[in-house]
């Protein structure tokens, strides 16, 4: 069961390890130390004999007397600061970014919107579920995080794409970020349980392949009885290749598996045109 680590707390939910996950210890959070249990007294010492108590006790002093001025003087050297509280993120780094993908990664080629991105690798699927109601083709990969929702469907974190429908509002470039914020409306009706509250996290232009493009992210959370997940962080890129309609790159991943909120940059960067 893994929990996912922000910075500053915890994630809500605890879950079973999704596809890709390395499951390590927290790079702020030390296990708690137990103090040593008190020693019994001995009911008889006999004659002739002292008890080892006081040389015990003697030695253990010394013992942490030495620990504690290495770890004071190990603190101060080179430097007159306090020493830091290691239960404060702030005390140590987090632990870096997941890699870029490797050469050679096998890549999901979209021929119908334009556009290719890495295959995420096991515990992903190749894309065999419903049509989008955003887009007219749908490729990609998904895997299923819950089998069935009391609305009666599946709930699932995905990474998809394909030309966008008519209707969003498309005019060419200049509307990439008015078409996207209609999008992204849909697909909040569309996909997630209600009522819900948005947090948008990016709204932003960007260049993909030397393409203009557009991105959306933003933050759902709810409170919905039945479901598993109580948010998802989702990642919408609306792409100009060139073509009548433009690229939609859909990325969400719930917070059931918010240990995999990485592979919205990395899919994103990764992103080529064809």
């Amino acid at each position: 069961m893994v929990r996912w680590w922000n910075g500053i707390s915890w994630s809500d939910v605890a879950t079973p390890a999704g596809p890709g996950v390395a499951v390590q210890s927290s790079p702020v959070l030390a296990p708690p130390v137990r103090p040593p249990a008190p020693a019994a007294s001995p009911a008889h010492v006999p004659s002739g004999t002292g008890s080892r108590t006081p040389w015990i006790v003697g030695i253990s002093l010394l013992v942490i007397l030495a620990v504690v001025g290495a770890a004071l003087f190990v603190g101060r050297s080179g430097s007159d600061s306090p020493v830091a509280d290691p239960a404060v993120p702030s005390s140590q780094p987090l632990p870096p970014a997941a890699p870029t993908f490797a050469p050679g990664t096998v890549r999901i080629i979209d021929d119908a919107s334009g556009v290719s991105y890495p295959f995420l690798g096991d515990g992903w699927y190749e894309w065999a579920l419903w049509d989008q109601h955003e887009t007219t083709d749908t490729a990609g990969q998904y895997f299923t995080t819950q089998e069935l929702t009391p609305d009666g469907k599946t709930f699932i974190s995905q990474c998809s794409s394909g030309p966008l429908v008519d209707g969003f509002g498309w005019a060419g470039p200049s509307t990439l970020q008015s078409t996207l914020a209609t999008v992204a409306d849909s697909v909040r009706l569309n996909y997630y349980p209600g009522p819900n509250e948005r947090k948008v996290l990016r709204d932003e232009a960007r260049t993909v392949d030397g393409h203009a493009a557009h991105l959306y992210e933003f933050q759902l959370s709810w409170d919905v009885p039945g479901y598993d997940a109580s948010g998802e962080r989702a990642a919408l890129l609306l792409i100009d290749v060139g073509r009548p309609a433009p690229a939609l790159v859909y990325v969400s991943i719930p917070n059931t598996h918010a240990e995999l909120y990485g592979v919205i940059d990395r899919v994103l960067d990764s992103v080529e045109v064809l």
